[in-house]
């Protein structure tokens, strides 16, 4: 039957509250009689701590509760379904990044705990600190953490087929280094929390957050209670990219509300934003392709070194999907892969949209255009005659139920006039070039969590005929709601604003694994329309009773219910639920949608073989850009991008993701560094540089609907790699324009006109 609203551009249910400013986010929501919270951070990098002292803070008027690290008998812990515990929600006797949690206090107002903050002295003896992986790895390095036998935090060695000899077969064989830098996500709205420890032992959390399932497990264990004393209740989010998977200022905000009685609020400021937050991964990639003189792919190999910073997190599963889902892109079965995830004094480091993939993509497919170079074939030929294809099982063992990455590329690249402003004339101050690169990713992602994957749905409809519905996945900005409400209106043939989709509160939601790996549309999709149609079965028992006429007859368009070819029967959807409340005793209608992905298995620790997700979306974009050859600026003025995104559910919010995401990606290319003096990353705004309006360009979005088998409708994710290829094709283009590669991101004007210089000392 064909949908109405499903693949319609609808503006999202809650577009008015956000552009008028009425919507409560976790930064606005607070509590009556609430305290303030501040938190007390490491000024140096590296150091034991040898004496602390709060007897001034505790006296100072207004301050409620001061609580430290060294005080406090607190356990090690990691992020839920990680294997490392080498973190605490503040530092026993060690400090180990410019910003680690020491102390907090909670007061009156906010000036008061800033105050109390400045009177707690703590003395600390320094330790050598380690600033880059490499000198971490060196052996007689200090080491990070005591308890852990070194630095290397998780070491991974595999190969697949039989590398050496596919390499011995080449005709071409390229090789080459790239590095990735410390990028923030820059969300508009800073971490916040407000928390309270009631007398019976139960935390209460509320806070703008992607996975609170996650994290009631992980706050347990961090807080050293059981798991069902922990509630999660999901304020509105005002941007996350991965960054609002867990926060160290919650489960601080509970143990200030346990010592003082009463609720705390904690909201960073910007500044410790960059300082104390988790930053996407830096990466050092040395990368060696081998091909046939036609261009087929026949080897690959690779070494990674990750800067985790100075915790874990999820820093394996990071490093895991950076070193493996590339690989998947194109047809190669000959694969040898080392990597470090190396612990340094800097601040630990996390998901950040592409979770690993947008560091990999940049090396993987830079030196794709070095081996089209070197074999004389046009960038886009390579991709093509290599491609992974609907069918296909990858070495990795990924089932690829859909594939639209062939017609992606053709379809970019027609649009982007590919051939011919690949062949024009170079010349001039300002020099215009092309650049082509390609991605893929997941939807739902089992690389590193063995609990269980699928989503679940709640729907309920009350005797008002309103529907409400219930995920564990939050919409953290990107218009699930929309989306989901859009999915449920088809089924239950009522209009998607007459449907509300709530946030997830850990008490009455499903027990959903969250918002992380472009895991929303596909799996809680799937869930919700599977809950719609048990509930469409329960309105149309109940109307053909009423109408007296078969169930098969039943129809629902706009929520009038009617009886096919007979007009004079009819009743409202309102009616009908207001029949089935009263006939349950004043009960509602209540159903539970699951959606559990068949064939779709755990990494394997040492293979890192397994199907990890039910359906894999595929990217490509051309970047045209202009290269100004005096100044060393680089400018985007065009880019075409083409998603197989399987269905498009709603066109609208989906060119505004990807239309985000480009200016992520621009960022991350030309902009974007979180620099270190010393080890600190102290920053805002000023300082660091991202994507603004009059950076973007003008982009050229199409949508390559491949119809998944697995997805709901067919959909598969978007979200993430969408920013994935940005950052390559653009290295690529400037290649085109001025034929240097760079290397490094981000590709400064500096680079650019050292890159310059050094092309023409080399004549």
């Amino acid at each position: 039957m064909a949908k109405k609203y499903v693949g319609q551009g609808i503006p999202m249910l809650n577009a008015v509250e956000k552009v008028t400013g009425t919507m409560c986010f976790g930064a606005d929501f607070t509590l009556p009689g609430a305290l303030y919270g501040k938190v007390l951070r490491s000024p140096i990098p590296h150091g034991r701590i040898a004496k602390i002292d709060t007897s001034k803070a505790r006296r100072l008027p207004g301050v409620a509760a001061v609580i430290a690290g060294p005080e406090l008998d607190l356990p090690l812990f990691t992020a839920r379904g990680q294997r490392i515990d080498d973190d605490r929600v503040m530092v026993k006797d060690k400090v180990h990044y410019i910003g680690d949690e020491v102390a907090a206090v909670a007061a009156v107002d906010e000036e008061t705990a800033l105050e109390a903050i400045k009177l707690i002295e703590v003395e600390y003896r320094e330790l050598p600190a380690l600033f880059s992986p490499e000198e971490a790895m060196q052996p007689g390095a200090p080491k990070m953490h005591d308890h852990l036998p070194s630095n290397i935090a998780d070491h991974i060695e595999y190969e697949i087929g039989d590398v050496e000899k596919a390499f011995a077969q080449s005709d071409v064989i390229v090789e080459d280094e790239f590095y990735s830098g410390m990028v923030h996500q820059a969300y508009l709205e800073p971490q916040s929390v407000v928390a309270t420890w009631e007398y019976t032992g139960q935390v209460t959390i509320w806070a703008p957050v992607q996975v609170p399932q996650s994290l009631r497990y992980s706050y347990a264990r961090a807080l050293g209670i059981k798991p069902e004393h922990v509630r999660i209740i999901q304020c509105n989010v005002g941007g996350g990219f991965g960054a609002k998977q867990e926060c160290k200022i919650h489960p601080i905000a509970a143990l200030l509300s346990k010592y003082s009685g009463k609720p705390v609020k904690i909201v960073n400021t910007r500044e410790e934003e960059f300082m104390a937050t988790f930053p996407r991964m830096p990466m050092k990639i040395r990368m060696k392709i081998g091909a046939t003189k036609d261009g087929i792919l026949l080897a690959k190999e690779s070494k990674f070194i990750g800067d985790n910073g100075a915790y874990t997190n999820y820093g394996i599963g990071i490093m895991v999907s950076a070193i493996t889902r590339h690989d998947n892109l194109y047809r190669i079965k000959n694969i040898k892969t080392t990597s470090d995830l190396v612990y340094t004094n800097k601040p630990a480091t996390n998901a950040f949209r592409g979770f690993g993939n947008p560091q990999s993509h940049f090396a993987f497919e830079s030196l794709l255009d070095i081996l089209a170079d070197k074999l004389n074939m046009d960038p886009a030929e390579l991709r093509l005659k290599n491609a992974t294809q609907t069918g296909d099982v990858t070495p990795y063992g990924w089932k690829i139920g859909s594939c639209g990455l062939s017609e992606c590329i053709e379809k970019a690249t027609a649009k982007a006039g590919w051939q011919q402003k690949r062949q024009e004339e170079k010349t001039g101050d300002v020099v215009r070039g092309i650049g082509l690169a390609c991605c893929l990713h997941v939807s739902g992602n089992r690389t590193f969590l063995p609990f269980f994957d699928g989503a679940a749905a709640f729907l309920r409809i009350d005797e008002e005929g309103r529907v409400i519905i219930q995920v564990g996945e939050p919409d953290i900005g990107q218009g699930s709601k929309t989306v989901l409400a859009q999915m449920a209106a088809d089924e239950l043939g009522i209009k998607p604003d007459t449907i509300t989709v709530t946030n997830v509160d850990t008490a009455v939601s499903p027990h959903g694994l969250g918002t992380f790996g472009d895991r929303v549309t596909t799996l809680a999709g799937n869930a919700v329309r599977d809950a719609s149609i048990k509930a469409k079965e329960v309105i149309f028992k109940y109307a053909a009773e009423k109408l007296n006429v078969p169930q098969e007859e039943i129809e629902i368009e706009d929520g009038l219910i009617t009886a096919r070819g007979k007009s004079d029967l009819k009743i409202s959807f309102k009616e009908i639920s207001q029949m089935a409340s009263y006939d349950r005793g004043g009960g509602t209608i209540q159903v539970t949608g699951i959606f559990i992905p068949q064939d779709v298995t755990v990494v394997h620790p040492q293979t890192k073989h397994g199907n990890i997700s039910c359906a894999y979306p595929f990217v490509a974009q051309v970047a045209e850009i202009e290269v100004n050859k005096e100044t060393g600026e680089v400018k985007v003025i065009y880019l075409s991008a083409a998603h197989d995104l399987g269905k498009v559910i709603n066109p609208l919010l989906a060119e505004g993701q990807i239309q985000g995401a480009i200016a992520q990606g621009i960022g991350y290319a030309l902009f974007e560094d979180l620099k270190l003096e010393n080890g600190s990353t102290e920053s805002n705004f000023r300082q660091y540089r991202i994507a603004k309006a009059t950076d973007m360009p003008d982009i050229d979005i199409t949508f390559v609907e491949t119809e998944d088998p697995n997805g709901p409708y067919g959909a598969k994710g978007l979200a993430e790699p969408a920013l994935t290829p940005t950052a390559p094709a653009i290295a690529n283009a400037i290649y085109n324009a001025v034929g240097i590669r760079l290397k490094e991101l981000p590709m400064t004007p500096e680079k650019v006109l050292a890159a310059l210089k050094e092309k023409n000392k080399q004549g």
